[in-house]
């Protein structure tokens, strides 16, 4: 059994293998860890915005206080339960690498304890997320726009998330479907997207948007053009390796923030957001919720009709905001002209 000195010195050195690269301990930690695969996408997704977050206010895990953990799950724009399991995945890294016995060391723990904190002012159900007219056409727009001066290295990944961003919002795929998807669950040029799940029985097909099966067919091009390995649809590398849902949703909020859509909202746009917008289209458009139900792989026919009146509800709102801007419009030219 080793001294308490050579302990020590093994607890500083991975101490300091967490403050020099937090993604990568972090997958070592949750190596041994007994979660199920699926947990442990959800925990590494979690895990990277939360990293994404300490860059932006310049800090780090040595670092980090009880203010900046509580700012991150505010601002996050999920509902109070999700926002919990942020809060006591970070509580118990940070436990992991402070290696301290006392709770009062962890500020995850002071905010987790704090009934009055302010990121339990989420609802325990939020308004479902959805695109503008407005933001969804500037998305497509910059979807299609010329790649510009890339390398190789990028020319690929560019289009590959492009073409990623297209299957949720021209297909209604979830993160976990899209790093599922084969090249053969694609035919070119056919307006048919095949969603495999673990259980065959609950198979599927969703009819893709023209954007984005134009967006799909490029892509393919690309694909056998950097000659990548493998048959998933959108590999993370060349060797063809599936993309982790943190890697995608970077992917996303880059493309979102390319498109000149993300300061205009409140909310971030995410997957979900996307997935949202593709049902929001075809509600629009006079489809059937039952119908949409099918395309999103929904099993109960409440699903959808629930998702078809929150869609109902957030078009209100929508025209509600927009009349008032036209009115605050219209006053602001009508003072103008007295002046």
């Amino acid at each position: 059994m080793p001294a308490p000195a050579e302990t020590q010195e093994i607890f500083d050195n991975e101490r300091a293998n967490w403050y020099a690269d937090p993604r990568s301990a972090f997958d070592s930690w949750m190596a041994q860890q007994a979660f199920k695969a699926s947990s442990a996408d959800v925990y590494r997704a979690q895990w990277g915005l939360f990293l994404e977050w300490l860059s932006v206010k310049r800090t780090d895990l040595r670092t980090v206080d009880r203010l900046a953990i509580e700012q991150f799950v505010t601002q996050l724009d999920i509902r109070k339960p999700q926002r919990v399991r942020y809060l006591r995945l970070i509580e118990r890294v940070l436990d992991h690498v402070r290696q301290i016995e006392m709770a009062s060391t962890n500020p995850a723990r002071f905010i987790a304890q704090d009934g009055e904190a302010s990121w339990r002012d989420a609802r325990e159900n939020e308004p479902t997320g959805f695109l503008a007219h407005g933001e969804r056409a500037a998305l497509v727009s910059y979807l299609f726009s010329p790649l510009g001066d890339l390398s190789a290295g990028q020319r690929w990944r560019e289009r590959r998330d492009r073409a990623l961003v297209g299957a949720f919002l021209g297909g209604g795929v979830k993160t976990g479907e899209a790093a599922a998807l084969t090249v053969s669950n694609y035919a070119w040029n056919q307006p048919w997207l095949i969603v495999e799940a673990a259980n065959s029985a609950l198979n599927r097909e969703t009819r893709l948007a023209p954007f984005a099966i134009a967006l799909l067919d490029h892509w393919i091009s690309e694909r056998k053009t950097a000659r990548l390995l493998g048959d998933l649809l959108f590999p993370s590398a060349p060797s063809g390796r599936p993309m982790h849902k943190a890697t995608m949703l970077r992917a996303v909020d880059a493309v979102i923030e390319a498109a000149g859509i993300a300061d205009s909202r409140a909310a971030r746009a995410s997957p979900q957001t996307l997935r949202n917008t593709f049902a929001a289209d075809l509600f629009e458009s006079g489809t059937a919720p039952e119908r949409v139900g099918q395309w999103l792989g929904f099993q109960q026919q409440i699903s959808a009709h629930r998702l078809y009146r929150a869609w109902q509800n957030w078009t209100g709102e929508e025209i509600r905001e927009r009349d008032l801007a036209q009115a605050r419009e219209s006053g602001q030219e009508e003072s103008r002209g007295f002046e």
